[in-house]
């Protein structure tokens, strides 16, 4: 287990570092810069051309990169080409808005996928069984931004529920008014709730009239026994991995989300960043969600090597 963990905390520097470069790289090829973004159109060439020297852009690509890495090993991002602030001083406003969207879905997929999923796992061909297959390929077929569209126009705008979006909003002001946050909630956690009650439901179901299950039941042992002590189990290790694609897939939509709802959280400062050539802050935002999804992977894989350690960490 010791060197399963070291492979995969050196893959996942060598991972992060890839990322960064090829950010970076990206960034740096990108016609204009954050020189020309704060300028516009009504910039002089002068103007221009001294905004660069003095943010120090006229100094060549990859030095500045590695400057900029060297830094961040000491625990300073560096500052915002845009504002001049730190680095970690974006990032830590709006982080506490992602976080009020992002945990209530977090948790209602962590409560509902597992009872939904064994429901309908333990009721195969039921009629619950049918509607959870039915959602689920009705949900993949809305992307998360129509679907966010259509809440909007059906009870924000036609019957006036709720409200449609929190521009201007901190997290503080939606801690104020957090009938602001269920739309948003709703549509971040709708597609992920399916996907995993889905696999929770296909894990138990397979279980359920597997090999092992069945030998338990000639031997005496009680259904109840033999769901919670090998199905579940059996079942939830592949699913601790696909909860870990879920946080990823709940960082990706909140960028959607947050674009149609107008708030001011983490995806919409990366877009925000992107926008302005900010290459420190880019960089920092990729570094922050690469970082996410090795952790939330790791640990979902430690996770199903826990609950089914035969079939985990072989590879």
């Amino acid at each position: 287990m010791r060197g399963y963990i070291l492979r995969r905390c050196l893959l996942a520097l060598v991972q992060s570092l890839v990322v960064l470069v090829a950010v970076f790289a990206v960034g740096a090829l990108l016609p204009g810069d954050t020189a020309d973004v704060l300028r516009g159109e009504l910039g002089t060439p002068e103007q221009v051309t001294a905004l660069r020297r003095q943010l120090g852009l006229d100094e060549p690509a990859w030095p500045r990169f590695w400057h900029w890495l060297g830094r961040l090993l000491t625990g300073d991002p560096g500052r915002s080409l845009t504002t001049g602030l730190p680095v970690a001083d974006d990032i830590g406003r709006r982080i506490g808005v992602t976080l009020l969207l992002g945990v209530p879905a977090l948790v209602l997929v962590t409560v509902l996928a597992p009872l939904l999923g064994t429901f309908c796992g333990l009721r195969e061909g039921s009629r619950a069984d049918r509607a959870l297959n039915a959602a689920t390929v009705l949900l993949h077929a809305v992307p998360e931004f129509v679907l966010a569209l259509l809440l909007v126009a059906s009870v924000s705008l036609a019957a006036g529920l709720l409200p449609a979006t929190a521009v201007g909003m901190d997290a503080a002001g939606l801690l104020r008014q957090p009938s602001v946050l269920l739309l948003p909630v709703v549509v971040l956690t709708a597609r992920h709730l399916c996907d995993l009650a889905r696999q929770i439901r296909a894990g138990v179901a397979s279980e359920r009239h597997g090999p092992v299950a069945a030998h338990l039941r000639l031997l005496g042992v009680r259904e109840r026994t033999v769901v919670l002590g090998h199905v579940l189990p059996n079942a939830l290790g592949p699913a601790a991995q696909q909860y870990a694609r879920c946080v990823e897939g709940l960082l990706g939509g909140a960028v959607l989300v947050e674009a149609v709802f107008g708030f001011r959280g983490l995806g919409d400062g990366f877009v925000e960043a992107v926008q302005n050539r900010d290459l420190p802050l880019v960089q920092t935002y990729a570094l922050l969600f690469t970082g996410t999804a090795v952790v939330v992977n790791l640990a979902g894989d430690l996770i199903a090597h826990r609950l089914a350690p035969r079939r985990e960490l072989a590879r």
